[in-house]
């Protein structure tokens, strides 16, 4: 890396409106990687600008640093990422979200209903999961989750 290519982690802080300390946390889950001048500071890469930004958009989205880390994984260390690099973790990225919009979906149409969790407080539920039917299929709220009544048996 240039020195020309780096900067400060003050100056990266700066740029993503993130606190020094989290930007530390970040590089400690390895979401960023700083190298060493001769004093012993960090730099960083102008790169990490949009990586950083990247992170703090996905964890807004509900993704965990786990996540956010898998897809980051792909991108290149030693290198800038190229548009091509974004547009093939976005594209991963993308299928996730889409899964996440699908279940706030299923999620609004079904809260005021019976979403099989096994409550039968409801008159509903003991219309659409009598005896605790969902139970059958695991734990949680099955109908919410994505299974449909009638398929317990």
């Amino acid at each position: 890396m240039k020195a020309t290519d780096s900067i400060a982690i003050g100056q990266l802080a700066e740029r993503t409106g993130l606190s020094v300390s989290a930007i530390r946390f970040y590089e400690s889950k390895g979401l960023v990687m700083a190298a060493r001048n001769s004093g012993g500071q960090r730099r960083f890469r102008r790169s990490d600008i949009r990586r950083l930004s990247f992170v703090m958009a996905a964890q807004q989205l509900g993704f965990s640093i786990q996540q956010i880390g898998e897809h980051l994984h792909g991108l290149p260390d030693q290198r800038t990422p190229t548009k091509a690099d974004w547009a093939r973790i976005s594209k991963n990225f993308r299928k996730e979200l889409d899964l996440k919009i699908e279940n706030l979906h299923r999620l609004r149409d079904k809260l005021d209903g019976c979403i099989g969790c096994g409550c039968l407080s409801l008159k509903n539920c003991t219309l659409y999961n009598p005896g605790d039917r969902a139970a059958r299929l695991g734990a949680g709220p099955r109908y919410l989750m994505g299974d449909l009544p009638g398929n317990e048996d």
